[in-house]
């Protein structure tokens, strides 16, 4: 038999997703099981590619909604879950009694094995630090700024190995070493620890970049990096330059998208009046009512701005 794990690609939360429910469907479902998995990116237009669904089983995990009937598994927490009005009445009438939604969980990962707990009778407890930090990591439970951009925990070193690495071979593996190694093991992985110095070298630059490219406008980080190719960075950066600011608001651009990410200090919580998800959904992104983002096809910079600024005369006070 064949099992089909879609997830949320160059994501600690999607991977971690991915790892526990290999675990949990080995140990509750099937144990005799081959399981595949392809990592899946936000951007303009269908994020499923045709011939994604071809295990005899599927799950998508911390990602969106699909009604292809093919679709076995779901388990997400994202606001923005249902694309259109009718995925979300699809999913309000199946009856499978294995597709699960809950935009208030932190984390993918927690929300999963919570719930394979209590339904099926997962023991969750062998894979309990990997659920802990996926559940910090994606709520941004960090104690301040300093813990989330210095990268001191092996936690937070992979976390930056998988943001940093499009290498879905290497990927592949980390999800299968999750399921039964701890942080710091897998930090060690020669494959891993090859791709750390350099990351953390790059992670260092990108604080000086951040530092010159970004500024502060009422209570929004404003930052333009369309100048240049990146897509990938530590999203706690702009609060540990500016711990004042309520919001971020980046403009970036890679060989796939040009993107716009917005979020909200998770060390100001009081401070943030809006539904940043609600605001992207509108231009066809989304996320959380704490963090969202917009992806466009890449020739779309010019367009990013407009939806930048037009973001920012909202939030700003």
């Amino acid at each position: 038999m064949r099992l089909k794990v879609l997830y949320h690609d160059r994501c600690f939360d999607g991977l971690a997703s991915a790892a526990t429910f290999s675990r949990f469907y080995r140990e509750r479902q099937h144990a005799d099981v081959e399981v595949a998995y392809e990592g899946l990116a936000h951007r303009a237009g269908e994020v499923f590619r045709p011939g994604a669904f071809d295990g005899d089983e599927n799950a998508v995990v911390d990602f969106r909604y699909s009604p292809d009937p093919r679709l076995t598994w779901w388990f997400d927490h994202h606001e923005s879950a249902f694309p259109t009005p009718g995925d979300r009445e699809r999913f309000a009438a199946d009856r499978s009694g294995k597709k699960f939604y809950d935009p208030k969980a932190r984390s993918c990962t927690k929300f999963l094995a919570d719930t394979a707990t209590r339904v099926f009778g997962f023991d969750q407890g062998p894979l309990a630090e990997l659920i802990a930090w996926a559940d910090l990591i994606d709520g941004a439970q960090f104690k301040d700024p300093r813990s989330a951009v210095e990268l001191r925990e092996p936690a937070l070193q992979l976390m930056t190995v998988i943001e940093g690495s499009a290498d879905a071979t290497f990927l592949h593996g980390v999800i299968a070493r999750m399921q039964r190694d701890s942080l710091a093991q897998l930090v060690a992985w020669p494959e891993a620890a090859a791709r750390l110095a350099p990351l953390l070298g790059a992670h260092r630059a990108n604080i000086e970049i951040f530092r010159r490219a970004s500024r502060l406008e009422r209570n929004v980080v404003r930052t333009d990096l369309s100048g240049q190719e990146m897509d990938s960075f530590n999203k706690f950066i702009p609060y540990y330059l500016f711990p004042d600011a309520t919001y971020t608001l980046t403009i970036t651009r890679s060989k796939d998208r040009a993107k716009i990410s917005v979020g909200s200090n998770p060390w100001k919580p009081g401070s943030r009046r809006h539904d940043l998800a609600k605001i992207c959904e509108r231009y066809g992104g989304g996320g959380h009512p704490v963090v969202g983002a917009v992806s466009l096809p890449p020739g779309e910079v010019a367009r990013a701005h407009v939806i930048a600024d037009e973001m920012f005369a909202e939030i700003a006070d």
